[in-house]
């Protein structure tokens, strides 16, 4: 009989782990932050656990919508999960990866009246929308009434083209925008796993820079 041993690190250790990789200022930045992922499918289930293994210290993770198995071939979702929230099964999945990280989930659509006080915790927020109007109602909103707060958003990542079409440019001091600003859902054969999991990196990735103060010219 194999022994059953709980190889889960202790706290100490994880920080310890990720401190030695990043750099004990460094990952002190991440540690503090609070990001807020909003839209869990394919760019924003890749965008949170990819800020999970970095050691973001909370997350909060906003989305109505529950688990289909037409996400499984691009979202970070098990197939036992299917009918589930995203918002937990997503947390499920991220315990697993990062067990001390703090999450705040959010069971509902974002709109104009609500989305103030879901992101008012956040010193970064990454719209991960696959709608366009959620995708320019959250833009405008965050741009007009957020000015302190940076936003990393999204637009194409879309079919089979080049990845290396996929890149991030900064619009303003605080806005950046992440994909190949071209490609739709709705051309060629849609959203394919790769390269939507490529966008989200680009996006997460912009997040990791910006609590580094490394940023875009």
């Amino acid at each position: 009989m194999w022994e059953v041993v709980n190889l889960i690190p202790t706290k100490e250790e994880w920080s310890k782990a990720l401190s030695e990789r990043h750099g004990e200022e460094l990952q002190k930045k991440f540690s503090s932050a609070t990001v807020a992922v909003c839209g869990l499918g394919g760019l924003g289930s890749n965008i949170a656990i990819s800020l999970a293994r970095a050691g973001i210290g909370k997350l909060i993770l906003i989305d109505f919508d529950r688990v289909d198995i037409t996400n499984l071939h691009r979202q970070q979702y098990k197939a036992n999960q299917i009918g589930q929230y995203k918002t937990e099964a997503l947390s499920e999945n991220l315990k697993e990866i990062a067990p001390y990280i703090e999450f705040e989930t959010h069971t509902d659509r974002v709109t104009e009246e609500n989305f103030a006080h879901l992101l008012q915790d956040a010193d970064i927020i990454c719209e991960a929308f696959d709608n366009a109007e959620a995708k320019a109602m959250l833009t405008n909103l965050v741009l007009q009434t957020m000015p302190d707060k940076f936003l990393v958003a999204a637009s194409g990542m879309a079919g089979m083209g080049s990845v290396n079409t996929v890149q991030t440019r900064k619009i303003t001091s605080k806005f950046y925008l992440c994909g190949d600003e071209i490609s739709d859902v709705n051309d060629d054969i849609g959203l394919v796993s790769s390269r939507v999991m490529l966008c989200a990196a680009h996006q997460a990735h912009t997040v990791l820079r910006i609590l580094a103060g490394e940023f875009e010219t």
